[in-house]
């Protein structure tokens, strides 16, 4: 099975957004028994918790099917599992290169990248603003899957 695993700061907003938007992308192509979709931290302030609610909220709204989740940080056992490690900003990517094994290091990409675009998927925990983080993602997430189809 190929796995994505998406990471940000705290796993309460952006990389479970992330996360369940891209487990009903994989699902609406019939590829859930091929392709695993994860979410992490790189700190563990939030270990534990529930997504934030503006991030439940904005998922319901859009129609996106919520599964339970809790935050939990990267660790060793992620990098040599996962195929592709998905950041959401430039601190989570250099945070993650520090953190990971050196053959690992290569698995790591900014969010962004899939469409060529040097810019970071904001943080809505500071301006409440998950609407814009939505959109974002949608922006990127069908060339993740592409590309993880073509790993």
């Amino acid at each position: 099975m190929k796995k994505i695993i998406f990471v940000c700061l705290g796993n309460i907003c952006r990389s479970p957004m992330a996360e369940m938007m891209m487990m009903e992308l994989v699902s609406e192509s019939n590829l859930s028994e091929v392709i695993g979709v994860e979410s992490r931290a790189t700190s563990t302030y939030e270990i534990g918790n529930p997504p934030h609610p503006g991030a439940l909220s904005e998922l319901k709204k859009q129609g996106v099917k919520i599964v339970e989740h809790h935050s939990k940080q990267i660790n060793l056992f992620d990098f040599a599992d996962a195929d592709l490690i998905i950041g959401m900003d430039f601190q989570n990517i250099e945070d993650l290169k520090q953190m990971a094994p050196e053959q690992d290091i290569e698995k790591i990409h900014l969010a962004y990248e899939s469409v060529n675009k040097n810019k970071v998927i904001e943080d809505p925990w500071y301006d409440h603003k998950f609407d814009r983080t939505y959109r974002q993602l949608k922006e990127v997430l069908p060339e993740w899957l592409k590309i993880l189809e073509a790993k």
